[in-house]
């Protein structure tokens, strides 16, 4: 049985990211939200475009103002009113000036601009009221922000708003993406039925299945939904097959612990896959399988019991899928510092999570644990928690108001 930590170290190391030409597609700007950028972007243009005023006021020559006072202002001749998205016709001479509005176009011969409260106009002349502290004072000047032909947007990050917005002013209306990821998903169990279905005595609805979609989705993968598969080898043996088949990770859950009827681990390995983890000492979660095969698929056998498949799955799965998708970075797990809010208590046999809500008070984040049972069979509580609070082995009692390291969902 593992460590965590150690299980973490071989999952990772296991991970190919996607990195390769058929990996790719192009997209319009509009349909690159949250998608993974494949290559770095260049763009021809300047950014800013051309020198501009960063406020409303006059355009001056600096030479003119900058001894202008309340007392004696400088009293300039307004020569042209310049608009946002208006070509300057007017080159500024000594005593004039221009009226600007932000991110109009410099005139030629101007250097400063004057923000309008700082003026006075009187007809068509400008009385400037407080000299500025410096020359190109309020202008943003042509290539300051990107000199063009320089890499503008490195590969391997997630397009969110910010650089959408850096590839529409870039005039970069399609860009070349990662394809998401492929993840397989199916239950095992001859116990399970689908929730549209009625439930007799015995039978567990099936909620793993429709959970671990919702995140693979939210990890920016698409899920691939197998259903509900027997406790049978040879339905087992098809399912996984055709898994392994279509899809980069496969996640199992159910049929990997060390009952009659579990069979998953012995069909890994007549299809060829290598098990690299059987158990990890985490609590709950300990009935982990990781196995990979030839076509470097990942799998993923989870345990069945709803807690310990999704710990199971915010642990490991999930920065898995983020890796895969061709992120170079920012895709390991996050943990942060947390003062929790109860006592939390553990045997210190396994690594333990307790799942909660993560709070941002005054600037201090402090763990709300869930309310009810912590118990792996326990999916009820599990709803609206956004993190997992840890207690590392050998560690059994953590008071209120302690520091604890918290896992984000």
């Amino acid at each position: 049985m593992l460590s965590v930590s150690e299980a973490e170290a071989t999952i990772f190391n296991l991970v190919s990211p996607l990195d390769n030409q058929q990996d790719t597609e192009i997209v319009d700007l509009l349909a690159a939200d949250s998608r993974i950028l494949a290559s770095a972007v260049t763009s021809q243009m300047h950014f800013p475009y051309w020198d501009n005023s960063a406020m409303d006021g006059y355009a001056v020559r600096y030479a003119d103002v900058q001894q202008a006072t309340q007392q004696q202002p400088a009293i300039l001749e307004i020569v042209e009113e310049i608009p946002a998205g208006y070509q300057p016709q007017s080159t500024i001479e000594p005593g004039q000036a221009a009226r600007i509005f932000t991110g109009a176009v410099m005139p030629a011969g101007a250097d400063t601009v004057v923000m309008q409260e700082n003026t006075q106009q009187q007809e068509n002349r400008v009385l400037i009221l407080t000299a500025p502290q410096k020359p190109q004072e309020f202008v943003r000047q042509r290539a300051a922000y990107y000199q063009a032909g320089t890499q503008l947007l490195p590969p391997g990050i997630m397009l969110n708003g910010a650089e959408i917005a850096v590839l529409a002013t870039a005039q970069c209306t399609q860009v070349s993406v990662y394809r998401r990821p492929r993840v397989a998903i199916f239950s095992t169990g001859n116990e399970l039925v689908p929730p549209e279905k009625p439930l007799q005595p015995g039978q567990i609805v099936d909620s793993n299945q429709y959970a671990l979609a919702a995140l693979v989705r939210q990890s920016g993968a698409e899920p691939l939904m197998l259903g509900i598969v027997p406790d049978e080898p040879t339905a087992l043996e098809k399912a996984i097959a055709y898994a392994v088949s279509n899809a980069d990770i496969v996640i199992s859950s159910g049929g990997v612990s060390v009952g009659d009827y579990d069979y998953v681990e012995q069909i890994i390995e007549s299809l060829k896959g290598k098990i690299h983890i059987q158990a990890v000492a985490m609590k709950p979660g300990k009935p982990l399988t990781v196995a990979t095969f030839r076509n470097q698929v990942i799998y993923f056998g989870l345990p069945g019991n709803p807690a310990s498949a999704l710990v199971t799955f915010w642990r490991f799965v999930q920065p898995t899928i983020k890796k895969v998708s061709g992120l170079v970075d920012s895709w390991q797990p996050k943990f942060i510092k947390a003062f929790t809010r109860q006592e939390l208590r553990s045997d210190g046999k396994r690594e333990t999570y307790f799942w909660g809500k993560l709070y941002l008070q005054n600037g201090i984040y402090e763990f709300q644990l869930a309310g009810g049972s912590q118990s792996s069979g326990n999916l009820i509580n599990l709803a609206q928690t956004n993190a997992l609070a840890a207690m590392s082995v050998g560690q059994t009692f953590i008071s209120s108001g302690e520091e604890v390291q918290v896992l984000l969902n």
